[in-house]
């Protein structure tokens, strides 16, 4: 059901004519032609881009700053998008990720096409089963040595010391991913690059919601993300060239892209193809898992039923032992619990493309050059696609009841055909984090929380 008029009653858009026929332009608030709907994007753009769904319907049109701008939430239209058309919509000249560019040159995110395809074709043998597997012990092991931390804290200021538990996460996952895929021990350089990271995601957010003036243009704050980019390029340069010096296969990630070689032609990934691709998986390998399980314990604090299913599973499938690649496929319901912690808060909530030429969508008409809004955050919020989307119940992923979702209903690591690489591996850290955790502590918030806060501080409570 296509919701085309407003709270109000009214069609907030006009009949267009193209080619002798009258074509439909999808509705949309009236705003002005500068800085179009970007002020309220900058308040919280998530809950925005709902309730202009809810409004307007599966296809909104909006104007953001330069550009005219559809959203579409609706599970056909993106297939349509991602998948029957995919060649008319491209993400290289999607303008957030122009944005990206000072940042990576060629690297996945923002390639397309043939080259794309060559890319993936040449790093996917690093996230074969085997070579994952081998990576589980070394997730297990780094959260046990957070969780003897935790402990000494415990044993020293009371058991209600409360942590945060979003940095917690954040510098796990942030010390997975350096050890884990690229065999380096951060130590004391954490921090450094913990802080360069963190400047770089906030300036890149405030850029998206006022993306003026250009990067180029040398005011105070792009000079800040310039050289926060600076830092983070530097750090990995000085891993590569490490380790291409060595020759050596450490069996992880890096080692694969610097050997990784095209089966027809013989051809390697370039120097800055490998630190573009490094610095991926350092940068969104860690920080979109470490958002999903900061969510995912906050859900369960809420949710006393689930937070104890969750610990009977971990009970009767680990019993005394410590999680291991193995013991991943025997936690479903863990897996349920994650799934519908990435539905309600999918750590990417907004993805897009551009048109390159005419189309049409639904009935409505897409103008080439329209930036179209892909919302992994939106769409499970969609009442005609979910049963009360707004609660959490992992049984939605039940394998009964998921068999029957639409495709493209449910999409946090992004679209089919450009399935996120590192999905793979980030489930099984994500399982094996929240197993190893939840054998020994439960959390609780210090303080009440609202439900679309962000969780903050929490105790550790010992089970």
């Amino acid at each position: 059901m296509d919701r085309t008029t407003s709270q109000h009653g009214s069609r907030d858009w006009e009949p267009t004519a193209s080619k002798g026929e009258q074509q439909m332009t999808p509705p949309g608030p009236r705003v002005h032609f500068q800085p179009g709907s970007a002020p309220e994007m900058q308040r919280d753009a998530p809950r925005f881009f709902v309730e202009l769904n809810h409004q307007y319907g599966d296809i909104v049109r909006i104007r953001f700053v330069f550009w005219p701008t559809l959203i579409v939430n609706h599970p056909d239209a993106i297939k349509h998008i991602l998948q029957g058309n995919h060649k008319n919509y491209n993400n290289k000249d999607f303008f957030l990720y122009h944005m990206l560019s000072p940042l990576w040159s060629r690297e996945m995110i923002t390639n397309d096409g043939q080259c794309w395809l060559h890319l993936r074709r040449l790093i996917q043998p690093a996230f074969h089963r085997k070579r994952v597997a081998a990576l589980g012990a070394q997730v297990t092991q780094t959260t046990i040595a957070m969780l003897n931390r935790w402990q000494k804290c415990t044993e020293r200021k009371g058991c209600k010391q409360p942590l945060d538990i979003a940095t917690e996460m954040f510098q796990l996952t942030l010390f997975n991913s350096g050890k884990a895929l690229f065999n380096i021990d951060l130590g004391e350089g954490v921090s450094d690059f913990e802080r360069a990271f963190l400047r770089v995601n906030k300036l890149y957010t405030e850029y998206f919601t006022a993306p003026s003036p250009p990067l180029n243009v040398p005011i105070p704050r792009h000079r800040l993300l310039h050289a926060a980019i600076r830092t983070l390029s530097q750090a990995v340069d000085i891993i590569i060239d490490e380790r291409s010096q060595q020759n050596i296969d450490k069996g992880d990630l890096l080692s694969m892209l610097l050997m990784a070689r095209d089966e027809e032609t013989g051809q390697g990934l370039s120097l800055q193809q490998v630190h573009d691709e490094a610095l991926t998986m350092m940068m969104a390998g860690h920080e979109t898992i470490a958002a999903a399980l900061t969510w995912t314990w906050h859900l369960l604090a809420q949710h006393p039923d689930v937070e104890r299913r969750f610990h009977a599973e971990l009970d009767g499938v680990l019993g005394a032992d410590l999680p291991t690649f193995e013991h991943v496929g025997k936690l479903p319901y863990t897996q349920m619990i994650l799934e519908e912690a990435l539905r309600l808060y999918p750590p990417a909530w907004m993805f897009g493309r551009k048109a390159i030429a005419d189309d049409e969508i639904r009935g409505y008409h897409i103008p080439a050059n329209s930036m179209i809004f892909i919302s992994p955050y939106c769409i499970p919020r969609h009442p005609d696609l979910w049963e009360n989307p707004e609660v959490f119940d992992p049984g939605r992923f039940s394998p009964e009841r998921f068999a029957s979702r639409q495709p493209f209903a449910y999409f946090p690591f992004s679209g089919r055909a450009r399935l996120c690489i590192g999905n793979m591996f980030a489930l099984m850290e994500a399982k094996l984090i929240l197993a190893t955790i939840g054998r020994r502590y439960r959390l609780r918030p210090v303080l009440p929380t609202a439900w679309e806060a962000a969780p903050k501080q929490m105790a550790i409570v010992r089970r």
